[in-house]
């Protein structure tokens, strides 16, 4: 298969299509979007191989007149992006899969901003398809060369990040509420993190599970869903603990998981950190969805005479507009969500804290809190499922039959609007939605269905998948 830059950059089987060869044809093309004399940040995850992967990278950049500054461990993504603004570089690459499967591992490339950038990532592909069409080789450069010219220097991204992100969260109100607190690294590259943050504050009771590194990441998908959460359930139950936060395989997801057990997902924690910064810190700016996030920003929003604007699914789409606009928060289903003063890059670190500042100031447990705003801007329930799809299949021909595939009622409700932003979302008026798309990252068919009650999600998404079947099946004719 040819190398395809999908919503968070290039992501493949390691060995399979992840291949050091590969790798080297995708770092040759990066060192020709960004040029000689630019510099570039390298930071990789805990993945099988990514600190090599990381190396090949920075020789290959090294070769072609760059200035690399590579992490000295792994590092997660947010601190990678903090640390292109923090060095003054022209751009970025993490070596991650994110939440992907533990035989996945992927490129991301970052622009000055440390954001996902599109025009950068379409350059790249173009490049790469070029070169290897025309039988160029990567140029490459000793590694041990490298570092002792200094074209390569090894640093430590995490106290320039840690400085910033206490700017933006209250530490000490946090420390003070004594809140008891489990962190979930999920065998990431966030481990450490906001453990040292929290108890550098003063915080006591912190604790951090599955914090070691672990390239199979313990047999499950390093992604902050329930299903992967049993662990961190069980800590916070059995422990008694006020809370348990949860970051994906790059750290640039949150889950939470409150007292007693129950997940809480990225839309509510979205929800209560936007309430939150308009009602108790007083901001204001523009607040960025995707199309798959609650309708319950679209209420708060509306409530507090803010502008809104939805995407496409992928965190690039909101760094777009955090880059253009005064962006007050932006965020998405999956849990990469970031604010006004910070990177425009999702961010599993900070909302966790953020999240920690919401309860201490109201003095709430979580339970509570999402209670609170299920009688403020609910009832809303939500749920996904994943379609599996057998190579080949064609993204195009996929959305392309989806497309065709129009109800007029879903569930016994009507369908009062179609959208087609990114993938097919059928909209039920005040009674929900339900968006059918294929992964920007991985093989799948992803149905998700927002609504006033869990009957009616449990509905939409049975008729999502068959109608996601069917489209597949009529794509592969």
């Amino acid at each position: 298969m040819p190398i395809e830059f999908g919503t968070d950059g290039w992501r493949a089987i390691i060995s399979d299509e992840f291949t050091f060869e590969n790798l080297r044809h995708v770092a040759q093309a990066i060192a020709e979007a960004f040029g000689p004399g630019k510099s570039v940040a390298v930071g990789f995850d805990t993945r099988f191989l990514s600190d090599r992967y990381a190396i090949e990278v920075s020789r290959v950049l090294a070769a072609n007149g760059i200035q690399v500054y590579l992490t000295k461990a792994d590092a997660p993504t947010p601190a990678l992006s903090f640390a292109v603004t923090h060095l003054k570089a022209d751009g970025g690459v993490m070596i991650t899969a994110s939440h992907n499967p533990p035989r996945y591992n992927g490129v991301k490339v970052k622009g000055p901003n440390g954001e996902a950038n599109k025009e950068i990532a379409k350059r790249v592909e173009a490049i790469v398809h070029e070169n290897i069409s025309k039988g160029r080789k990567p140029n490459l450069m000793d590694y041990e060369e490298a570092l002792s010219k200094g074209i390569i220097t090894r640093f430590d991204p995490m106290t320039s990040y840690a400085e910033h992100v206490k700017g933006l969260v209250d530490l000490p109100l946090i420390a003070r509420s004594g809140l008891k607190v489990v962190v979930d690294s999920m065998y990431g590259s966030g481990r450490g993190y906001i453990k040292s943050l929290l108890e550098g504050a003063g915080l006591s009771s912190v604790k951090e599970i599955r914090g070691e590194m672990n390239p199979g990441f313990g047999g499950i998908h390093p992604e902050p869903i329930a299903r992967y959460l049993r662990a961190l359930m069980d800590e916070v139950t059995a422990g008694g603990w006020d809370v348990g936060l949860a970051n994906d395989g790059d750290a640039d997801r949150i889950g939470a998981v409150d007292e007693e057990g129950n997940f809480v997902d990225p839309h509510r924690i979205f929800a209560l950190i936007l309430r939150h910064l308009v009602e108790k810190r007083g901001w204001s700016g523009a607040v960025v969805k995707t199309v798959s996030t609650t309708m319950a920003i679209n209420k708060l929003a509306y409530r507090y005479g803010l502008p809104l604007y939805e995407t496409p699914v992928g965190f690039n789409y909101i760094a777009d507009f955090m880059l253009k606009e005064d962006v007050l928060i932006g965020g998405e289903e999956s849990g990469g969500i970031s604010i006004k003063g910070h990177i425009p890059e999702g961010d599993g670190i900070l909302t966790g804290l953020l999240l920690l500042e919401v309860m201490a100031e109201k003095g709430l447990s979580l339970k509570a809190l999402v209670e609170d705003l299920m009688r403020d801007v609910g009832p809303f329930f939500y749920a996904r499922r994943d379609i599996r799809l057998s190579p080949p299949y064609s993204k195009k021909a996929v959305l392309a039959a989806l497309k065709k595939l129009l109800p007029s009622r879903l569930a016994g409700v009507e369908v009062t609007e179609v959208n087609d932003k990114d993938g097919v979302k059928y909209i039920l008026g005040e009674e929900g939605w339900l968006l059918i798309r294929p992964s920007g990252t991985e093989p799948v068919l992803r149905v998700y269905a927002e609504a006033v009650s869990p009957s009616l999600v449990n509905d939409l998404l049975r008729e999502g998948e068959e109608i996601g079947q069917k489209a597949y099946g009529e794509s592969r004719r």
